[in-house]
């Protein structure tokens, strides 16, 4: 008997059910997320720490929209910060940070690709449905 077979389906599951306060904090977290300069910062964060010159290449907005984002992510305690001289270097608090950012990449790349495989030739646009009320910002 192999010792695969002693463990449930549910091993790796959260041990708890999340409750209002997870769901609140859920949503606050996927809507920085839902901002395209900042998940480029993250995506760029997690190869590792960066200052605000080098992200403000990776994701080629203005230094101080950067500077902005970088300010909201480390409010809501995405990225973490220290100094080297004068420069703040920035890097991700968390590694499930890290693999959200990963995974939700992945959903738009299987998104991307089944419909351009479900699309005539030359209809091949990726578009979601917007709710009253939602931004960008």
């Amino acid at each position: 008997m192999s010792a695969r077979m002693h463990l449930s389906p549910a091993h790796h599951a959260h041990p708890r059910s999340p409750g209002e306060e997870q769901f609140a904090v859920a949503a606050e977290l996927l809507a920085l997320l839902g901002d395209r300069t900042r998940l480029t910062l993250l995506h760029a964060l997690t190869t590792g720490e960066a200052d605000v010159g080098t992200l403000t290449e990776v994701c080629g907005a203005a230094r101080p929209a950067v500077s902005q984002h970088l300010a909201r992510l480390r409010l809501a305690g995405l990225v973490g910060t220290r100094k080297e001289g004068r420069r703040v270097v920035y890097s991700l608090r968390h590694g499930h940070l890290h693999r959200l950012v990963e995974e939700a990449l992945r959903v738009a790349d299987h998104r991307l690709t089944e419909t351009a495989a479900e699309a005539p030739p030359g209809e091949g646009e990726l578009s979601f449905p917007r709710s009253a009320g939602t931004s960008s910002g």
